[in-house]
């Protein structure tokens, strides 16, 4: 049975970086297109970002307007991981942060159910 397990969040001051990861196993990633979603306290679950497969797609990668030119997605197909670079971290990034993974590719995916989730990491950006 498939998994993602995401991690690598924690407490940073504002203007620092995380680099947030997202390993799969018991499947490949290779063909399934990756994404990256928040939710803070009391507020709806966004979408981030997202990159398409780059073996079955083109790699395309999309940023939503809070993180553009801050935050880099990524993904390791040697690996079976996918990354969020987040750079010039503000407190309006804190949330929990949840990698997914969807038949489809990126943006299309958005508009679809996810096939695996990871449990999140949280992230807290605070002085």
């Amino acid at each position: 049975q498939g998994q993602l397990a995401d991690s690598g969040g924690g407490l940073v001051s504002p203007g620092g970086s995380l680099r947030l990861s997202c390993a799969a196993s018991g499947f490949t990633l290779l063909y399934s297109g990756i994404a990256w979603f928040r939710q803070a306290p009391g507020k709806r679950r966004e979408g981030l970002a997202c990159i398409s497969s780059t073996v079955s797609g083109d790699g395309f990668i999309y940023y939503e307007d809070p993180v553009k030119g801050r935050f880099t997605i990524s993904r390791d197909n040697t690996k079976n991981t996918a990354y969020l670079q987040m750079n010039m971290l503000e407190p309006e990034d804190t949330a929990t942060y949840y990698c997914a993974a969807s038949e489809y590719g990126c943006p299309d995916l958005f508009h679809y159910s996810m096939e695996y989730w990871g449990e999140g990491t949280p992230v807290t950006v605070s002085s």
